[in-house]
């Protein structure tokens, strides 16, 4: 059941093309929704289930002597993700119908939102490293073209370009990591290499591993310094942002770090990269977030910081770190996509996300003023019980004041992390309550684009929802805690923790750092136009999108040059340029290897006949050099092919022979259709220069062949797989004919490949040619 789960989506996006264009009186959200809600409703069937113990595994075989097979696994930690994806997908499409209006491209956006829900979900579903990689970029490319869903907008394009090229290269870094990883266990499931745990961490490659799978996990969950794209990313339609942005792909990283935790828990190095990349995320998202003007720029940096706290809880290590860690995950997906959800309805409601023009809207939208005041003060982790995001908040200092290390080194860190938590812990509050205030209390603070009103009940819905979670959650929290938190705590760090969930622990230090943040921060609040020109210092000038955009442009300009360089225009040049490589990197390979071997043995009979025909073929290649009338030269050269038939007659193979001569007859007949429009070749004057490195390109080609030649003749490192051929052809292929059967049943895939790549060939020359035809009938 768990691959149809997966596939639902995709299928869904496969199918919205095609009703599409019948619909058009009705908003398309309506005909998918009920997909992502069924699938949510399934996974909350199996809570039950995974709460008890038993896990659900599904394998349908891929590539199974690869060890590549879509194995799918359910256990806590995949269904607390695929109930976020199912569930917050289910509100997003709801929100999405009010949204979007329905003169939008509506086929396009439900397309791509529906491949990036499938994709996610095989993602944290996975259980096969490979088809987890598969998925992963997968969901880089679905968000690639949800972010730059308004394509006429060049910001848009430029935050889809920039989220692509930053995670996609992360998870290259990270399939690397999974060759290895899956090379040392010898296993390419998930679950068996963390068996083999051991046999890992006592690889020499186990740093490497270690650092390219953390590559892929900072750059998708935006951990410093690769944090930069997901503010770019705001240009996507809201609906994206919250679902994308809050709660889905940029928790993908998150998963990864938990869901590997077993294996890299525990050590030192893990420790230092988590913990220390999650801190400084943590502190410079929350810092850079109260910069910001737009409302999804300081949504986008809170995300960062809130991103951050979660890394550096799963670098702890603790069982309680782990459990924080899994509680603000549900809880930063309910208040952080609902402060999505409201910053959309604040700017499709009044024509702006420009924080300097707004305030006063409590009056105009109190709706959505409320919906805010919750998500807001959850986020900052105001001490009361209506909040769900103080008891998390709390389990964070709590945990960062016991963390357990034999480590001298990491042991003299630990004082540091209590301080760094609270440091980004005031930004955190100062950001939420600069979000609130300045948007909805005070007074306008100018004319708006559209007069401010309360949004329509179906886009209020889906925010209502997610803040009755926060309040719930918040005043219940152990109705989530042992059908999802316990489990899915259990999956990442293998035992199941007994913990109750209560907002009084008593006067404990780490209420003690709860009420500091709230009295630091609303001083900080307060006195924030006196200490904003720190910004003008740190980071002043300085800016990681500077570096991005000096590389990305200095690659393109490298680029261009190089292009412009041998793209010539000319095709004997381009002929020249992959002959000089073929020759150069097959030489260099035969003399390193030592593969050039010559062997008289088991060499067959010549007859005279066969001498002659030999004559005759190498008598017209000849003659094709000294001709100088393309028409006569390619009817030479055509000597040469037939010549070749008529070998293969001699040695037996009529088969071969005909294929020879009807390739042969076609190929003259195309090139002389081709080649009659061209100049003559007395018309075209080479320096004698050109001359003579043509020869030597040709005479290197024809030696470099001949050797190759023979070099594959005498060469037997290898049994040869003709035995097999002829032995197999009849009880596989069902024929006497061996060539036959090899090309139509043993290499049938590759057969119709060949036959694809031609017809796909033959409907580009014939587009280009309606083009041309279109062209010139314009012209005329």
């Amino acid at each position: 059941m768990l691959q149809f789960a997966v596939l639902a989506p995709f299928l869904t996006a496969l199918l919205v093309p095609f009703f599409f264009r019948y619909i058009r009186q009705v908003h398309t959200g309506w005909f998918v929704l009920p997909v992502p809600f069924l699938l949510f409703i399934y996974f909350l069937s199996q809570m039950g289930t995974v709460s008890e113990g038993d896990n659900i595994l599904t394998v349908v075989e891929w590539v199974p002597s690869l060890g590549m097979n879509f194995s799918f696994y359910l256990d806590g930690l995949s269904l607390l993700f695929s109930m976020l994806i199912s569930g917050i997908g289910t509100l997003v499409t709801l929100y999405s119908i009010f949204y979007l209006n329905k003169n939008e491209k509506l086929n396009n956006f439900y397309v791509f939102l529906f491949i990036f829900m499938g994709a996610m979900l095989g993602v944290v579903l996975s259980d096969n490293v490979y088809a987890l990689y598969l998925f992963w970029e997968l969901t880089s490319l679905s968000s690639f073209l949800l972010i730059g869903y308004w394509y006429d907008r060049e910001a848009s394009r430029y935050g889809a370009l920039k989220s692509m090229i930053i995670t996609v290269l992360g998870g290259l870094a990270m399939l690397g990591g999974f060759i290895l990883l899956s090379y040392v266990a010898g296993s390419t499931s998930i679950r068996e290499i963390i068996g083999a745990t051991d046999v890992v961490l006592e690889s020499p490659y186990f740093v490497a591993i270690l650092l390219l799978i953390l590559l892929g996990a900072f750059t998708k969950s935006a951990q410093f310094p690769f944090h930069i794209w997901l503010p770019d990313a705001m240009e996507a339609p809201t609906p994206v942002s919250a679902f994308l942005h809050s709660a889905t792909m940029v928790k993908a990283g998150i998963y990864l770090t938990a869901r590997l935790f077993l294996i890299f828990g525990g050590t030192d190095l893990f420790f230092l990269l988590v913990t220390g990349f999650g801190l400084l995320t943590l502190c410079w998202g929350s810092y850079m977030a109260v910069r910001q003007t737009d409302l999804k720029a300081i949504l986008a940096f809170s995300t960062i910081s809130q991103l951050g706290m979660i890394m550096s809880m799963l670098g702890f290590g603790t069982k309680a770190a782990i459990f924080a860690a899994i509680f603000h995950i549900f809880n930063h997906a309910t208040f952080k996509g609902s402060l999505f959800m409201v910053a959309g309805i604040v700017d499709h409601e009044t024509g702006t996300r420009d924080i300097r023009k707004l305030g006063g809207l409590m009056t105009l939208m109190p709706i959505s003023a409320t919906l805010a005041f919750f998500g807001a003060f959850s986020m900052a982790g105001v001490p009361l019980p209506v909040f769900n995001g103080f008891l998390s908040k709390e389990m964070f200092f709590e945990t960062s004041l016991h963390i357990e290390s034999t480590s001298a080194f990491v042991s003299a860190l630990t004082p540091i992390i209590p301080v760094l938590a609270v440091l980004g812990s005031i930004f955190t509050f100062v950001y939420s309550m600069y979000f609130f205030f300045q948007t909805f209390a005070g007074n306008t603070k100018g004319d708006l684009p559209v007069k401010p009103h309360e949004a329509p009940l179906g886009m209020l819905l889906s925010p209502i929802v997610l803040i009755l979670f926060v309040v719930v959650v918040g005043l219940l929290p152990n109705l989530i805690n042992h059908p999802i938190l316990t489990p899915a705590t259990a999956a990442v760090f293998g035992e199941a923790p007994e913990k109750h969930l209560k907002f009084w622990h008593g006067f404990e230090p780490q209420l003690f750092m709860s009420l500091a943040v709230v009295a630091l921060g609303t001083l900080f609040y307060l006195t924030m136009k006196k200490w904003k020109v720190i910004y003008n210092w740190l980071p002043g000038r300085m800016s990681a999108n500077k570096v991005y955009d000096f590389i990305y442009n200095t690659q393109f300009k490298i680029a261009e040059k190089t292009t412009n360089t041998y793209m010539t225009g000319s095709i004997r040049h381009y002929v020249m340029y992959i002959l000089i490589f073929l020759v150069g990197a097959t030489g260099v390979t035969l003399y390193v290897t030592d593969g050039f071997v010559i062997s008289t043995d088991d060499l067959a009979p010549i007859s005279w006949p066969e001498i002659a025909v030999a004559v005759v073929m190498a008598i017209a290649a000849f003659a094709t050099i000294v001709m100088k009338n393309r028409i006569a030269a390619i009817l030479v050269l055509g000597v040469v092919g037939f010549g070749l038939s008529l070998l293969f007659v001699f040695f037996r193979a009529p088969d071969l022979a005909l294929t020879q001569l009807i390739v042969e007859t076609v190929t003259v007949a195309l090139f002389l259709l081709c080649f009659y429009h061209l100049p003559k070749l007395d018309t075209e004057k080479q320096s004698p220069g050109a001359r003579t490195l043509n020869m030597i390109i040709s005479a290197s080609v024809g030696i470099l062949v001949t050797l190759v030649a023979i070099a594959s003749h005498s060469s037997k490192k290898f049994e040869t797989i003709s035995h097999y051929f002829i032995e197999e052809s009849h009880h596989l292929g069902g024929g006497d004919n061996v060539v036959n059967v090899i090309l139509v049943d043993m290499r049938g895939l590759d057969t119709l490949f060949e036959i694809t790549v031609l017809g796909l060939a033959a409907l580009g020359i014939y587009a280009m040619i309606r083009l041309r035809k279109e062209e010139e009938e314009l012209d005329s």
